[in-house]
């Protein structure tokens, strides 16, 4: 009993048996994984998939009509090299409500000085901050798939909102 932990082991044969499981479960999970299929399609996972060119940005600064009720509006100007962190957003040195007179910007909409509960703050509201997580610059990008949507009204979507 001078060499024996408390479930009864040896110490000495403890770590030989926890090696030899682990050896086990190692083999276990790799016949696993050999069996099953592939999620991600039949290239290996480190080959490094070749990514399209970005589309040209319109920057005619022309307003696009939405293409449906609450639709964030699309930027119509150039936004590369937009610092956007959290000391600096460089959208409201235009579009913030005290420089909109200067900039003949449109200033952002009211519901971005509001809180989650509807109540009207002096600034920005931190979840309105980051523009881009909603408003996208204007590209002539092709459609990624068709759209034959036409709305209540019978009319067909505007070909340059996208």
């Amino acid at each position: 009993m001078r060499h024996q932990d408390s479930s009864g082991l040896s110490k000495r044969w403890s770590l030989p048996a926890l090696v030899g499981l682990a050896a086990l479960a190692a083999v276990a999970v790799g016949a696993i994984a050999a069996e099953s299929p592939r999620l991600t399609g039949s290239s290996p996972f480190e080959a490094v998939a070749k990514v399209p060119q970005l589309a040209e940005p319109v920057t005619d600064d022309v307003r696009r009509m939405r293409s449906y009720p609450e639709q964030p509006p699309i930027i119509p100007h150039a936004i590369e090299g937009y610092q956007l962190t959290l000391t600096a957003n460089r959208c409201l040195t235009c579009h913030g409500r005290q420089y909109v007179e200067g900039s003949g910007a449109p200033m952002i909409s009211v519901t971005h000085f509001m809180d989650r509960h509807g109540q009207m703050l002096a600034d920005v509201s931190p979840r309105r901050y980051f523009c881009l997580l909603c408003h996208v610059q204007q590209t002539e990008a092709r459609p990624l798939v068709d759209n034959n949507f036409v709305d209540m009204l019978g009319a067909e979507p505007n070909d340059g909102v996208r």
